[in-house]
């Protein structure tokens, strides 16, 4: 069985970003929240957000509360935030492992499918 992790590393401060409230929803015929996390001093979630029987082939989205981050560390995110909560949309094979890491700064973010 596969599993989905994710990880955030805050590019405007070159640092892992800690204590972001992370969501994970699951897009069948609702949008259902499946996991929830904030990330650990490492920028990691403490466990996969899925594995095993409940990593099932399908679309999700992650939600990450970065606006709040970023605010936080008293970093200018504008009023209102050009960023604040990042969404990333995408979809998995249930026997996959997949990673998902998010790379941002308070006026941009990327991602990709990492190992």
């Amino acid at each position: 069985m596969g599993r989905l992790t994710t990880h955030i590393l805050d590019t405007r401060h070159g640092l892992p970003a800690a204590n972001v409230d992370i969501r994970l929803f699951a897009l069948n015929d609702d949008r259902e929240l499946v996991a929830s996390a904030t990330t650990n001093a490492d920028g990691r979630t403490e466990k996969p957000l899925l594995e095993g029987d409940v990593m099932r082939t399908g679309s999700y989205e992650l939600e990450f509360d970065i606006g709040d981050y970023f605010r936080g560390r008293g970093a200018d995110v504008g009023d209102p935030a050009f960023l604040d909560t990042i969404i990333i949309r995408f979809s998995v094979k249930g026997d996959e492992n997949y990673h998902v890491p998010l790379l941002t700064s308070p006026w941009s973010y990327s991602t990709y499918r990492g190992s």
